[in-house]
């Protein structure tokens, strides 16, 4: 009996050890390297199905294009570059490859384009006698418009700010939120300041999640509401001035304003980058961040290549000669009409 107790558990020892035994990652080789990335942005990146309507190159064939210019032989910095070309197929600001010498990006998608936007002929609106509520800076134009500037949502502000910035404003005619050359940050200030800009909860848009390896693996789209700020609320017309570099989170805020009903959005395309980013590492260390939950607008149409204006401004050269910026002054007489 004992002898046949101890066969047993013999028998049985691979059967338990099999199921605490780790998966080993792959070997550190630039060959394992490329396949990891390539993997991971096929099972897990949201756009793809997207992307190749768009016009860019199915990832397969994105494989076939790469990978025979990766060899075991070659240098950390030439694989490094091979993996950035790859990525750079995507046409996604959201898609980092992070190295301890370099970060990897595609910022094509503001470089390209006129930036729409003067820091000198900025500095002239704003003079010297402008507020400071947090992340922003307000001020009452000559013509009783009011006008905020918002440069980055990586800047918190509050509640208790948003209340302030509102009241000081409360007696404009109209008020001007600009938010050219705001890359994004956290979407919490985003929502935090369009709150202030509708009476009623808005359907803004919608948001899906991946379920799947596949490349059309989504959840049911949820949808996305603005609901109305129990603070000071903005009640007259409103317009949002946006450039190519609003991305990310901007982005996300133009969206939901353009559903307010008061609020006019003016400018150039924004940049995009509508894919809640999420990150991942390599057998060699290396992170790599990309696009993983796809955002839609209230009609269930893609804004990850950006969200088109309602007015279509931009600076004028004669205008920055003057010193002026054409956007803002297109805004002014809008909001006088």
């Amino acid at each position: 009996m004992k002898h046949f107790l101890l066969q047993l558990s013999v028998l049985l020892l691979p059967l338990f050890f099999h199921g605490c035994i780790r998966e080993e990652s792959p070997e550190d080789t630039p060959v394992n390297n490329f396949e990891t990335l390539w993997r991971i942005i096929d099972t897990q990146y949201c756009f793809h199905e997207y992307k190749v309507q768009e016009g860019c190159l199915p990832w397969e064939e994105v494989y076939a294009k790469y990978r025979p210019r990766v060899s075991d032989a070659m240098s950390s910095s030439q694989l490094f570059e091979v993996l950035c070309d790859m990525l750079s197929e995507l046409r996604d600001g959201h898609v980092n490859l992070y190295s301890a010498s370099d970060m990897g990006r595609y910022w094509s998608w503001h470089e390209d384009y006129p930036s729409n936007f003067s820091d000198s002929i900025h500095r002239r609106y704003l003079g010297t006698d402008y507020r400071i509520a947090a992340g922003i800076y307000y001020k009452i134009l000559d013509d009783n418009i009011g006008y905020i500037y918002y440069g980055s949502f990586t800047s918190a502000v509050g509640e208790g700010n948003l209340d302030e910035v509102m009241h000081y404003l409360r007696l404009c005619d109209g008020l001007i939120v600009d938010v050219r050359n705001n890359t994004g940050g956290t979407l919490t200030y985003a929502e935090r300041l369009a709150e202030r800009f509708t009476n009623e909860k808005l359907l803004v848009g919608y948001i899906a999640h991946k379920t799947g390896a596949g490349h059309g693996d989504f959840s049911t789209p949820e949808a996305e509401y603005l609901e109305p700020s129990s603070g000071i609320r903005w009640q007259k017309k409103a317009v949002v001035l946006a450039n190519r570099s609003c991305y990310s989170a901007t982005n996300t805020f133009v969206r939901d304003m353009h559903e307010c009903p008061l609020v006019t959005i003016m400018g150039d395309r924004t940049g995009g980058g509508s894919g809640l980013p999420f990150s991942s590492e390599l057998p060699n260390g290396w992170s790599v961040r990309f696009s993983a939950c796809p955002m839609y607008d209230a009609r269930m149409g893609q804004i990850e290549f950006g969200i088109e204006p309602d007015v279509r401004v931009s600076l004028e050269w004669d205008d920055v000669m003057r010193g002026e910026d054409t956007m803002i002054e297109t805004a002014r007489d809008f909001l006088k009409q």
